[in-house]
C-alpha cells in the first residue's frame, strides 16, 4: 500500500513533468535571437553594400512638384499633387503622414504634364526624370525647380513582428533592419536566422532566406530593399508549441492533480 509521502512524492515528481514540458519548448538560446553576431572585437570594418537604386517602371505614382517664380503656373503642375487622408506612408521614425496622389506612368512608359504633354520617364531615376521635365520646363517658366518621388516604393512586413503592414518608403532607400524597426522589431517568437525575402523584378520571382543573426547579412545582396519586397518572419518551434492543444490543457491537468491529491489524502 501507498504509503502519504510516496503518493505526494508521486505527486510532486508528475507536476514537475508536466511544468517542464510546458515550459523546455519554450526557451530560445541568446544566440538565436542577438542580432549580428560576429567576433568578439571591439572595432571591425568592411566594404558597404552596392546601394540599390530604383529606377521608374510601368504603373509607378510619381509625385512631381513643380516651383518656380510664378505661382499660378506652380499651381497648375502641382494639382495632382492633392493630398489624401486615405494614403499613408511612413517615414524614418515609422509615423504614419500623408501621402500625395501624384502622376500615374502609363503603360507606354510615359506621365502627361500640363502643357509640356508626355514625357518618357519609364527605366529613368527619379533624379534623371526630374532633369528631364526641368529642361522641357524652361519654355515656360524661369528658373524652375522639380522635385519627383516615386510613391510606389513600398514594402511588405509578414509574420512574426510586432507590426505587421505594407510600409510604402518615401526616400526610396532603406535596409533590411530598417524595415523591420518600422514593423516594430521580431516578436521573440520571430525566427532570426531563416527571414524569408520575396522579390520580383524583370519578370522574375526570387526567394531567398537570410540570417539576421549574422554579421554577413551587411554584405548580402538582400541587405538593401527594392521596390515591392516581402519580408516574411517565420515563427520558432516554441511558438508553435505554445499554440499547441496539448499545451493549453495542462493547467487543466494540473488542477484535475491537485484535486485527486486533496480527496486521496483524506483516504489515506
Amino acid at each position: 500500500m501507498i504509503t502519504r509521502p510516496q503518493l505526494l512524492k508521486l505527486i510532486c515528481l508528475y507536476c514537475a513533468g508536466l511544468l517542464f514540458l510546458g515550459s523546455s519548448e519554450s526557451c530560445v538560446s541568446p544566440k538565436k535571437i542577438v542580432y549580428f553576431q560576429g567576433d568578439s572585437l571591439r572595432y571591425s570594418a568592411g566594404e558597404v553594400g552596392q546601394v540599390y537604386t530604383p529606377t521608374i517602371q510601368k504603373g509607378d505614382m510619381l509625385s512631381i512638384i513643380v516651383g518656380s517664380l510664378s505661382q499660378e503656373a506652380n499651381e497648375i503642375f502641382n494639382a495632382a499633387n492633392q493630398r489624401s487622408s486615405s494614403s499613408m506612408s511612413y517615414g524614418s521614425s515609422g509615423a504614419p503622414s500623408m501621402q500625395p496622389f501624384g502622376y500615374l506612368v502609363r503603360n507606354d512608359g510615359c506621365v502627361e504634364l500640363p502643357m509640356i504633354g508626355k514625357i518618357t520617364v519609364e527605366g529613368l531615376e527619379t533624379e534623371a526624370a526630374a532633369d528631364l521635365v526641368r529642361k522641357k520646363l524652361n519654355r515656360y517658366l524661369k528658373e524652375p525647380s522639380v522635385i519627383i518621388h516615386n510613391l510606389n516604393f513600398k514594402v511588405s512586413v509578414l509574420g512574426e513582428v510586432n507590426r505587421p503592414a505594407v510600409y510604402n518608403i518615401p526616400n526610396e532607400k532603406i535596409t533590411l533592419p530598417e524595415v523591420l524597426s518600422l514593423a516594430g522589431d521580431l516578436t521573440i517568437y520571430g525566427r532570426r536566422e531563416n527571414i524569408m525575402i520575396i522579390r520580383e523584378e524583370n519578370g522574375k520571382r526570387e526567394y531567398v532566406r537570410v540570417d539576421l543573426t549574422s554579421r554577413d547579412i551587411f554584405s548580402s545582396p538582400f541587405y538593401y530593399m527594392h521596390k515591392n519586397d516581402l519580408v516574411y518572419i517565420e515563427p520558432t518551434k516554441a511558438k508553435m508549441s505554445a499554440n499547441n492543444r496539448g499545451f493549453q490543457v495542462v493547467p487543466i491537468v494540473l488542477g484535475i492533480v491537485t484535486a485527486l491529491s486533496v480527496v486521496l489524502f483524506r483516504f489515506i
